[in-house]
C-alpha cells in the first residue's frame, strides 16, 4: 500500500474572465463609429461621381468625420476628446467647476454637495428590528444606496484553500445579484490612510493608572507616540445600490420603496459572511456623513472619528455639512478644503489569469490617503445571455471580415474570440455576467506631494497588472465614485442633461 503525500509545490490557483466588450465594428471601432466612417466614405464617393466640384465642400466634412473616429488620443477617439474638451471649456466659462458651500454660499443651494453629488439626499431609516441605518437617495434616477461596514480577512496569512473558497463564494454572490432585479450595482471600497493614532492614544490614556510607576507610564507614552508611524487606518465598505422601481410590485410611495430595500438587504448582507468579509453592521446616516466629510477634509479625519464615538454625533454630522466649504476642479486634479486629489479609472484589466491577491499592492496602505472602488453592475439572466451571444456574433463577424480580406488574424484577435466563446459557454452553464470597473482616488494635504502620490498609485497599478487612465476633466466625478453615495458614471451619463 503506497502513501500519497500532497504536492508542496502545487501551482497557486489563478482566475480570469475579464474581457472588454466590443461591438460589431471594424478597426477597433464600435458599431456606430464604423457606420459613421462608412457613411463618410460613401458620401465622398457619391460626390465624386455626381459633381467633382462639390467635393471641395463635402470632402473636408467627410475627412473630419473619418479622422474624428479613426484617430485616437489617450485611448479615446479624437471626436470624443474634442467633445469632452468643449464641454469642459463651456463648464469653466459658466463657473460650474467651482463650488462654494455652507456659509460661503448664498441661496437655496448653500448646503448642497458639489457636482454629481448634488441630487443626493441622506435618509435615516429604521428597519423591522428597530435598528437605524442610512440610505442615500438619488433624486434624479431614483436609486437608493445602503452601505455595509466590513472587516476584510487578509489572504496573506490565510490558508490557500480558504482564500480560494472566499473567491468562489464572492463569485457566487455576484452571480446571485443577477436574480435580484432591484440591485443596480455594487461598489466595494477600500479606504486607507496613515493612522493618526487617536484611537490608540484615547484607549491607552483612558486606562492608565493614576498611581502607576512613572517608568511604565513613559514607556507606554513612547509606544503610543511611535505606533502611528507604522499603523494605518483601513475601512472596507460594500455599498449596494437598489432601484425599487425595478421591483415587480412597482412601489410608488417612499415608505413602500424603503420597504423593498429593507426586504432585500438582509439576505445580501448575510451571504457576504462566506466571502472573507465580516459585516460589522449597516452604516448609519451619521457614519455615512462622516465618511464623506472625511474624504473632503482629510485633516479632520481623526476629529470625525472622535465625533462618531459620541452618542449625539448626529446633531453635528449631517448630509448638509458633509460636503466641502470650497472645491475647485481642474483638468488634472480636484482641490477641496485644503487638500488635493487625483482620480483614475480602470483602462485595461489583466490580460492573463491572475491569483486572488492581484490587487493587494494597490489596496495596501501607503503614505497618502487612498480610496479604491470596484464597481460591479450585474446583468440579469436574460441580459447576460443576450450580451454574451452579441459578443460572440461580433467576434465571428470580425473573423469573417478578415477572411474575406485575406488578412492574417493577430494573436489578440484569436485570444479575444476564444474569450468570447468561453464566456458564452460559462454563462450557459450558470455563471453570472456583469460589467466591472475600477476607480482610484489619492489625496494629499500638501500640493508639493502630489507628484509622489501620482507616481505611487501608477507604480502600484503596474505591479497589479492593470492599466489606469487619469480622469482628465472629470476629476470631481471620479472623486465622487469612491464615496458611499451610489454614484455610477455610466448610468448617470444617460440621465444627466448635457
Amino acid at each position: 500500500m503506497n502513501a500519497v503525500t500532497p504536492n508542496a509545490t502545487a501551482e497557486p490557483r489563478s482566475y480570469g474572465g475579464w474581457r472588454r466588450a466590443r461591438g460589431m465594428g471594424l478597426m477597433g471601432l464600435g458599431f456606430g463609429q464604423t457606420m459613421g466612417v462608412l457613411a463618410a466614405v460613401i458620401a465622398a464617393l457619391i460626390t465624386v461621381t455626381v459633381n467633382l466640384k462639390a467635393l471641395i465642400v463635402v470632402g473636408p466634412l467627410c475627412l473630419a468625420v473619418a479622422a474624428g473616429n479613426l484617430v485616437r488620443w489617450d485611448g479615446v477617439s479624437l471626436a470624443q476628446a474634442l467633445l469632452r474638451w468643449s464641454r469642459w471649456t463651456a463648464g469653466v466659462g459658466r463657473g460650474q467647476t467651482s463650488f462654494r458651500g455652507g456659509v460661503m454660499a448664498v441661496g437655496e443651494h448653500a448646503w448642497q454637495l458639489p457636482g454629481v453629488l448634488a441630487p443626493t439626499v441622506l435618509l435615516d431609516v429604521e428597519d423591522e428590528r428597530g435598528e437605524r441605518y442610512g440610505v442615500v437617495w438619488h433624486r434624479r434616477i431614483g436609486t437608493m444606496t445602503v452601505t455595509l461596514r466590513c472587516a476584510a480577512q487578509s489572504t496573506w496569512l490565510a490558508d490557500p484553500d480558504a482564500a480560494n473558497a472566499w473567491v468562489a463564494n464572492w463569485g457566487g454572490w455576484l452571480a446571485g445579484l443577477g436574480h435580484v432585479p432591484i440591485v443596480r450595482w455594487v461598489a466595494v471600497t477600500v479606504d486607507t490612510a496613515p493612522d493618526s493614532g487617536r484611537r490608540l492614544s484615547d484607549y491607552v490614556h483612558g486606562r492608565l493608572a493614576p498611581d502607576g510607576p512613572a517608568a511604565a507610564v513613559r514607556v507606554l507614552e513612547q509606544l503610543v507616540a511611535t505606533a502611528p508611524r507604522a499603523a494605518a487606518d483601513v475601512q472596507t465598505t460594500v455599498s449596494i445600490t437598489f432601484d425599487p422601481g425595478m421591483s415587480a410590485s412597482r412601489p410608488r410611495t417612499m415608505p413602500d420603496r424603503l420597504a423593498e430595500v429593507d426586504q432585500a438587504l438582509p439576505g445580501l448582507r448575510d451571504s457576504l459572511a462566506g466571502c472573507g468579509l465580516t459585516v460589522l453592521g449597516t452604516a448609519s446616516a451619521t457614519q455615512l456623513a462622516g465618511m464623506v466629510r472625511g474624504a473632503f477634509d482629510p485633516a479632520s479625519r481623526a476629529e470625525i472619528g472622535r465625533l462618531l464615538d459620541i452618542a449625539t454625533a448626529g446633531d453635528l454630522l449631517g448630509w448638509e455639512n458633509a460636503g466641502p466649504v470650497a472645491a475647485d476642479e481642474h483638468r488634472d486634479r480636484y482641490e477641496h478644503d485644503g487638500a488635493v486629489s487625483v482620480s483614475w479609472a480602470w483602462h485595461e484589466a489583466p490580460r492573463q489569469p491572475v491569483t486572488h491577491d492581484v490587487l493587494a499592492r494597490l489596496l495596501a496602505p501607503g503614505q497618502f490617503p487612498r480610496r479604491v472602488s470596484l464597481l460591479y453592475r450585474p446583468l440579469t439572466a436574460g441580459q447576460a445571455a443576450a450580451e454574451v451571444e452579441r459578443q460572440v456574433n461580433a467576434a465571428q463577424f470580425r473573423a469573417a471580415y478578415r477572411r474575406a480580406r485575406r488578412l492574417d488574424p493577430t494573436a489578440r484577435d484569436v485570444a479575444d474570440q476564444e474569450q468570447a466563446v468561453a464566456a458564452a459557454r460559462e454563462e450557459a452553464l450558470g455563471a453570472g455576467v456583469g460589467l466591472v470597473s475600477l476607480w482610484v482616488t489619492s489625496t494629499v494635504l500638501d500640493p508639493a506631494d502630489l507628484g509622489r502620490a501620482v507616481a505611487d498609485v501608477e507604480a502600484r497599478a503596474d505591479t497589479c497588472k492593470i492599466r489606469l487612465r487619469r480622469l482628465w476633466a472629470s476629476q470631481s466625478t471620479g472623486f465622487a465614485v469612491t464615496l458611499p453615495a451610489g454614484i455610477c458614471p455610466p448610468v448617470l451619463a444617460g440621465h444627466w442633461p448635457h
